[in-house]
């Protein structure tokens, strides 16, 4: 079943390469919708696919790349908005 959710991930996140992995790992996971980053210093992310396809791309946003310090996480179900890929805004 297809699911929505919007993650947003805090820490250090930008200029660590967050946005350019979370592409790859949604490619990877076969998820659509698209990842930025906020002026707050946050990642913001909107994500649709399959329910276990999603938990393991939260499972992931947790850790992040290599060189990011992902502090705390938020996310939450959205409405389907019919993402066909996944992007950097």
């Amino acid at each position: 079943m297809k699911k929505a959710c919007v993650i947003e991930v805090f820490g250090h996140v930008q200029g660590v390469g967050f946005r350019y992995y979370t592409v790859q790992k949604a490619t990877e996971l076969s998820i659509a919708g698209f990842v930025k980053n906020k002026p707050n210093g946050s990642v913001y992310i909107e994500a649709e696919g399959e329910e276990w396809q999603l938990k393991e791309f939260v499972d992931w946003c947790k850790l992040g790349p290599q060189w990011a310090r992902v502090q705390d996480i938020n996310y939450y179900d959205i409405p389907l908005m019919g993402f066909k890929d996944f992007i950097t805004k």
